[in-house]
């Protein structure tokens, strides 16, 4: 997968699906198609970013290096590793550019330097480079001062040591130069960040050892083996699940649902968000995703960093998203003094969604162990103890209002998902208690499950409609109702659920792909593109209810719009086709390799009874040791 741009104007916006992105397990770069390096937060994705160009073009500051003529340009990744090149084609010759970040903790470069690699590979090439950093979103006053070898810019807190055998000039608050290259010559580009100015390194053995390291991590179909995710949309699953990779913190196991911020949902729009946080309401379907890619460490470890999480005292204060290290205090702030993309104000950091009432992330977090627990994991008394005081704090919350999934900012409603979620708790709890023989109180439990299914049914399902609605007393329709079934609460021949499914084909989806997560007011002005992550729920339900070709012509459809790179955002234009919201966005990448799964299955197997949830590739074998 590559792709091929014909560059404009230098710092024109580039679409957001044309950026590569690579990072070290700490943080991540956007690399845009001419070569420069438009978002790069330091030295965490929470982190205030260096280079910002990708939200205000003008004074964000980048990291460029590219030709000085028109070219062409190409990009793709080497294999399947997080390794970018960009390749450019001019009149004269063909040079490359190699993108990366070592691995943290998986090489022995150090994790704080930036690569850029640049080789002729045809003819003959003038290039120009200018770094512009601007540290802090840039707010921090930076400095420029040559030393041997480069360049030193010092943001107050922060600073980079640019390192290069190229002749540097300082203007204002650039650095740039111009260099030649002629075929099989190479230049290597050394972004030192902070605690790395003085580090060894080794540039070739850095991207030796780099390369290694992605191209001996994740999925691998062997030919022998049944693989679900064996076909046409083999190459997109590995890709997604070296997205996911790239998002998830060495240290502490979370995994930010995109490593961006305030990338609008609309151009021009106030829907514009930051996502460089874990939302615990991943949780279930991402260790899913996780453990049927056979990437056991990562679920653990992301499984145990949101077991941590709930080592509370009180469910009440479990928050729906935390930062990368656990931290609570997210405050959302607005950054007047940048632009936006494409002027699409206010750009935003911290998230104010973690201090909303989501009733629906106790559901999410009962999924999540019971897929480990059902994959051999076990929970401690500590675990268990906490574990049953989530479902027993469900049972006296479950019928009260709330934000919900969406985290609506028009006050909390009683939201017909977040009561199925609430549902998916006692349930799976009870399973849980009943299989690892834990003293709980079943008919207090039991009997709470049947009230919520019953105030569900009565006051979630509008007949006249002849589906299941986004909140009670309105006739709203919302796509999260494709997952009732998913989750078990209905099975999927119910014809309740053939009526949401129906119902939601009708009013949510256009050009058989584009799905709206709902519509209707939510408290904020202007519109939104089509939610991947509803496009695969949709792809799913209609996998699993037996309509299996049209399922699977509607998700190679989907695949069509990933970019050449193999990366999607979190929504799409259902006009243009163009990526809208965060980027790459895990979520999105998450569906992409669940409808995979869930049609790989269905290619083979016998309809699933009403837990799919509970799918799993190969043998469902032990996976940990008790």
């Amino acid at each position: 997968m590559s792709l091929v741009v014909t560059m404009t104007e230098p710092k024109a916006y580039s679409p957001i699906e044309s950026y590569g992105v690579i990072g070290n397990l700490e943080t991540c770069a956007l690399v845009a198609p001419n070569g420069s390096i438009d978002w790069f937060p330091f030295p965490h994705l929470e982190s205030p970013s260096i280079f910002a160009a990708i939200l205000d073009s003008e004074r964000g500051g980048r990291f460029q290096i590219g030709p000085t003529t028109h070219l062409e340009t190409e990009q793709r990744y080497v294999g399947d590793t997080n390794v970018l090149e960009t390749t450019f084609q001019t009149p004269g010759g063909t040079a490359t550019v190699t993108d990366f970040l070592p691995p943290a903790g998986q090489v022995d470069q150090p994790k704080q330097v930036l690569y850029r690699k640049v080789t002729c590979t045809d003819g003959a090439v003038d290039l120009a480079i200018e770094l512009e950093p601007q540290f802090d979103y840039g707010r921090a006053e930076t400095t420029l001062e040559p030393v041997d070898g480069g360049v030193l810019a010092d943001g107050e807190t922060d600073r980079v040591l640019l390192e290069t055998a190229i002749d540097l000039e300082i203007d204002g608050g650039r650095i740039t130069g111009e260099f030649s290259l002629e075929r099989d010559e190479t230049a290597w580009f050394l972004l030192r960040c902070t605690g790395a100015e003085d580090a060894s390194t080794d540039p070739g053995a850095a991207l030796d050892e780099t390369l290694e390291y992605w191209s001996g991590w994740g999925h691998r179909c062997a030919p022998e083996d049944d693989c679900a995710f064996e076909g046409p949309w083999h190459d997109f699953v590995v890709r997604s699940e070296l997205v996911l990779k790239l998002l998830t913190h060495a240290e502490s196991g979370a995994i930010a649902a995109a490593p961006t911020t305030s990338l609008p949902e609309d151009i021009g729009g106030v829907r514009n968000w930051d996502y460089r946080f874990n939302w615990l309401r991943d949780a279930g379907f991402t260790v899913q995703a996780l453990m049927n890619l056979g990437t056991v460490a990562e679920a653990t470890d992301y499984f145990e960093w949101f077991v941590d999480l709930c080592q509370v005292a009180d469910p009440e204060v479990i928050q729906p998203l935390y930062s990368l290290h656990g931290e609570t205090d997210l405050e959302e702030r607005e950054l007047e003094h940048l632009a936006g993309y494409r002027g699409s104000q206010p750009v935003r950091v911290g998230n104010e969604a973690a201090q909303q009432r989501q009733l629906d992330i106790y559901g999410e977090l009962l999924l999540a162990v019971d897929e480990m627990c059902q994959r051999g994991r076990g929970l401690n008394d500590d675990e268990w103890a906490r574990i049953r005081d989530i479902v027993d704090y469900v049972c006296d919350i479950w019928n009260e209002p709330d934000a919900g999934i969406w985290e609506v900012r028009g006050g909390n409603k009683h939201i017909v998902y977040s009561k199925v979620m609430c549902w998916v708790a006692l349930d799976r709890g009870i399973e849980i208690a009943r299989v690892r023989d834990r003293d709980v109180p079943f008919q207090t439990w039991r009997a709470t499950r049947e009230r919520i299914r019953a105030d569900v049914l009565e006051n979630g399902y509008d007949e006249e409609l002849g589906a299941f609605v986004q909140s009670y007393e309105t006739d709203t329709l919302d796509a999260t109702a494709l997952l009732l079934p998913l989750v078990g609460f209905l099975p999927f021949n119910d014809e309740r659920v053939q009526g949401t499914i129906d119902a939601i084909e009708a009013g949510l989806v256009s050009d058989d792909i584009f799905v709206a997560r709902y519509h209707g007011d939510d408290g904020l002005p202007g519109d939104e593109g089509a939610f991947v992550l509803c496009s695969c729920w949709f792809i799913n339900a209609l996998a699993l209810s037996g309509r299996i070709e049209d399922a699977r012509s509607r998700f190679e459809s989907l695949l069509e719009y990933l970019s050449p790179l193999g990366l999607v955002a979190e929504e799409l234009d259902p006009e243009t086709g163009a990526h809208l919201g965060n980027y790459p966005q895990a979520f999105s990448h998450i569906g992409i390799i669940n409808s995979a799964l869930y049609l790989g299955y269905v290619h083979g197997h016998e309809l699933p009874g009403p837990e799919p949830m509970g799918i799993r590739l190969g043998d469902p074998a032990v996976v940990f040791d008790e």
